[in-house]
């Protein structure tokens, strides 16, 4: 079985985290022996990753041809919205966009229960199947980690106590809650790793990121290496995003056993549990609240319950699952010509 894992404009995704879902889907592949192909006349399944058009020729072209299309559907028009200057008032377009584009797919993939809804809420009805984006547990691992590496780059003291975040700059992220959180609690540091063109936000988020306190640092995007080190050095990863389809940083920072304080939004409800294996907060009040009851120990450490939710979605399940689905689709596809339906 040979597979055409594609992306569009990968050096523009390339930060993100469907860039970052593209590594793992290439990691499960050849973990899993599965074998790739950039040729899309050599492959038996084509997994498109993009919704740029080319994307959409790309699986026409595959239909004509007789491959299976599977549709990774890692935006949702709720993801696009509060993100960049004009994405609320073109997110119904959006949302008609992808909806065209994932219908081209014999089988959609998604990264959460809660994408599946949406998707099914846009009308589209072709099978959608649920598989984390997932995690490498043999990367993200707390004991590759030398805690004072990362303190020493960037002036911190071993005592000090270190809020962090990754994600871009963006108001879906919750950027400007976080700014807020680091002027209501000078005792604590806070840093956030990821960047946006800031010529593409709105000015509140401008204003944001361009905040100057003593204990606020934005680091710009980091490199996995350097996210390594900051999950193992850090005291708390906070994680204020307003919508998500998944949320990969939230894998990494479980898998390195670094305590988790969440907003409460949907897209965790089936497999993160508030008080069972992170924490959970609704607004910058119990933000706050429940950042100082992790960091000041009063509250139990959910850490070893973390990291059993990022065992479940390591990047050898995730392989095994898409080798599933690939197979699955391929043999689907047969049936169908032997039985004269295509």
């Amino acid at each position: 079985m040979k597979v055409f894992i594609y992306s569009e404009m990968q050096k523009m995704i390339e930060k993100s985290g469907v860039g970052r879902a593209l590594y793992h889907q290439q990691q499960a592949a050849r973990e899993n022996d599965i074998e790739l192909t950039d040729r899309l006349e050599d492959a038996d399944v084509i997994h498109i990753n993009t919704v740029f058009p080319r994307s959409v020729l790309a699986a026409k072209k595959a239909v004509r041809l007789g491959i299976p299309v599977i549709y990774h559907a890692h935006s949702t028009r709720e993801d696009f919205k509060n993100s960049y200057i004009g994405s609320n008032l073109f997110a119904g377009l959006f949302g008609k966009w992808i909806t065209y584009c994932y219908k081209h797919g014999t089988m959609i993939v998604t990264p959460s229960e809660y994408s599946k809804s949406l998707l099914k809420s846009y009308g589209i009805d072709q099978p959608i199947e649920v598989i984390s984006n997932g995690v490498d547990l043999s990367y993200y691992d707390r004991k590759k980690v030398d805690f004072m590496t990362f303190r020493h780059k960037y002036g911190y003291r071993a005592q000090d106590k270190i809020i962090m975040c990754a994600g871009l700059t963006i108001d879906r992220k919750g950027v400007i809650d976080f700014v807020e959180l680091a002027r209501r609690m000078p005792q604590y540091k806070f840093i956030w790793f990821g960047e946006t063109n800031l010529n593409t936000v709105p000015p509140r988020i401008r204003k944001a990121v361009r905040t100057k306190l003593p204990n606020l640092r934005f680091a710009g995007y980091a490199q996995p290496e350097e996210l390594r080190e900051a999950y193992g050095s850090c005291d708390l990863f906070l994680f204020p995003s307003k919508e998500e389809t998944e949320g990969i940083v939230v894998l990494e920072a479980l898998a390195m056993k670094i305590p988790v304080l969440l907003r409460d939004i949907p897209v965790y409800s089936d497999w993160l549990n508030g008080g069972e294996n992170v924490y959970k907060a609704i607004d910058v009040d119990t933000f706050r609240f429940m950042a100082g009851q992790i960091l000041e120990h009063k509250v139990p450490d959910l850490t070893e319950a973390g990291y059993e939710v990022a065992k479940s979605r390591s990047i050898e399940k995730v392989g095994e699952q898409l080798r599933n689905v690939y197979e699955s689709s391929i043999a689907e596809r047969a049936r169908l010509v032997v039985n004269g339906e295509l």
